[in-house]
């Protein structure tokens, strides 16, 4: 073997945490107090019309690079001790990449928060473009099985019902083995009551414009701001009012009724998994997750228009994208500072509502 390819050998081990942490001196380690999770970029890191990533990037001391065997490189603020992490779209992406990150001996994650903040499409019933929820439950919408709804039987709702049952939300499920994720509701519910005044950015024009034709919706046509709601992730981009309604149903039936379905994106059940199995051998600590997703569009199309005209339409470009990809870092940087400046409080125990009772 050459000394080049026996280089590129090490490398690749390192970056990929096969290579045992005790490799390391503890002196190489990086604390990390967050980790800011991020799906994808648009294209370049600046310049370009912002996706996920980029304000993180171009706001913050990020000047450290770390190379990474996954979608992109790592980013690091060795003063605030931020970690900022792309995984790419999608569930398979996003699982691969925080299990890639967990395993990687050059960070120290035992305390570390974790933030996913993303755009998401959103229930028109719930809130508008721009807005931003904070989910307490994570409901996968793949696992599960399927009939085409043209064989399905006549009473039938929809074609899709958990596995393990007889019909569409049949009351006799067994419990959830990755169905359904609840994050830690006392954290959830600080980061909401931390952010929930915020004045959110609304100059879009092209949105407000959007927003305005879901007369039948009057959340859907509000100024943006902070809420509580629950995501749905799945590897499908679905969309329109029969799903919307699925969608809802579905996360009320695996929540026990506790959820309300807001925010539709592809990862957070592929990122919690990742998280949790992490979690069994000691390297991170789930309960520390946060799930952000702010509203770029809507799951169902405005009055007039047909699922399909309206989602070819995004296909174009999300109405509400730059407004979203602001509203996740402001709401997200909000949590992130706190977090930050009172370490010495947050790296011992979860913070807590005011009232130190979970909404």
């Amino acid at each position: 073997m050459t000394a080049n390819r026996l280089n590129l050998g090490i490398r690749i081990a390192v970056l990929m945490g096969v290579l045992m942490p005790c490799m390391l001196s503890a002196a190489s380690v990086l604390p990390v107090k967050v980790v800011v999770v991020t799906m994808f970029e648009v294209g370049a890191d600046e310049g370009d019309r912002a996706g996920e990533f980029q304000l993180w990037k171009t706001r913050r001391n990020l000047t450290q690079t770390f190379p990474f065997l996954g979608y992109r490189d790592l980013h690091y603020d060795p003063e605030s001790e931020l970690l900022v992490l792309v995984t790419g779209i999608g569930t398979a992406r996003s699982a691969a990449a925080i299990m890639a990150l967990g395993m990687d001996p050059r960070f120290d994650l035992k305390k570390s928060y974790w933030l996913v903040a993303g755009i998401a499409g959103f229930d028109p019933a719930d809130a508008s473009i721009g807005s931003a929820a904070w989910a307490e439950y994570l409901v996968d919408g793949d696992l599960s099985h399927e009939i085409d709804a043209r064989e399905i039987p006549a009473d039938w709702p929809f074609g899709y019902f958990a596995r393990y049952t007889k019909r569409p939300f049949d009351v006799d499920k067994p419990a959830p083995t990755g169905e359904m994720y609840r994050l830690d509701k006392g954290l959830v519910d600080w980061a909401f009551e931390l952010t929930k005044d915020m004045v959110l950015a609304d100059e879009d024009t092209h949105a407000k414009a959007h927003r305005a034709l879901y007369t039948k919706h009057p959340k859907a046509q509000l100024p943006p701001f902070v809420l509580k709601g629950d995501h749905l992730a799945a590897y499908t981009f679905w969309h329109g009012a029969l799903l919307n309604d699925w969608a809802n149903q579905w996360v009320d039936y695996w929540s026990e009724g506790q959820g309300e379905f807001v925010s539709s994106a592809m990862e957070d059940t592929g990122t919690y998994l990742s998280l949790s199995w992490l979690d069994r051998i000691g390297r991170v600590d789930v309960s520390r997750l946060l799930v952000l997703r702010t509203a770029s569009n809507y799951t169902m199309p405005p009055p007039g228009v047909s699922a399909a005209d309206n989602l070819l339409a995004e296909n174009k470009g999300y109405s509400g994208l730059s407004l979203a990809v602001e509203s996740a870092y402001q709401v997200g940087s909000a949590v992130v500072d706190e977090l930050i400046a009172n370490w010495e409080q947050y790296e011992q125990a979860l913070p807590r509502p005011s009232n130190g009772v979970a909404q």
